[in-house]
């Protein structure tokens, strides 16, 4: 049939998109303390950078904070100044090679801002995702140049790339709905 078009990579495709957005949201503090909030700090160790669970054991002992167990001793102030330059508005604690990091109460003006990146992580998945879907379009177009599918075949299969696309972007938006609501609860 079609010569590179490819339903379940374009599906694929597409759902990698929404699953890096729910990731980028694990990452957005919404006042409760989780390990998924340091996991894409990268730390400057040994000449280069690396993700900062390769250096120490992050773990979650209270629900407002949270503690990183550097594992060598000469890495904990490199791993206390990655997660203060972070941009999270975080103020790790340092003690020899265990470093406290307290989650401070959001306020109103945090959450409309945490509110504000999660839509800038949605549109960026939306964005991900219409360029999978050009990409299938333009393998249909070229089937149907090179006569492997006729346009029969081609309307056919482009509604099938529309129709996939519209459920990922929905996916994106109920997931952005749903992020957002949890930010602002009070």
């Amino acid at each position: 049939m079609a010569g590179e078009y490819d339903k379940k990579d374009l599906e694929r495709r597409m759902q990698g998109a929404v699953d890096n957005l729910r990731s980028e949201f694990g990452g957005l503090r919404t006042g409760r303390a989780s390990t998924s909030l340091l996991e894409p700090i990268q730390v400057e160790v040994y000449g280069s950078n690396m993700p900062i669970n390769q250096v120490a054991t992050i773990s979650v002992p209270e629900p407002r904070m949270i503690s990183v167990s550097v594992w060598d001793k000469s890495n904990a102030s490199s791993v206390e100044k990655a997660i203060r330059n972070a941009g999270l508005g975080l103020n790790p604690i340092s003690e020899g090679t265990t470093i406290r990091v307290p989650l401070p109460e959001l306020n109103e003006e945090r959450r409309r801002e945490l509110s504000r990146v999660a839509g800038k992580y949605a549109e960026q998945a939306r964005i991900a995702v219409r360029n999978v879907r050009r990409d299938g379009m333009d393998s249909l177009k070229k089937a149907e140049k090179d006569g492997d599918i006729s346009k029969d075949d081609m309307k056919r299969l482009e509604d099938e790339v529309q129709s996939l696309t519209d459920t990922h972007i929905k996916e994106i938006d109920t997931t952005l709905e749903n992020k957002e609501a949890e930010i602002m609860q009070v």
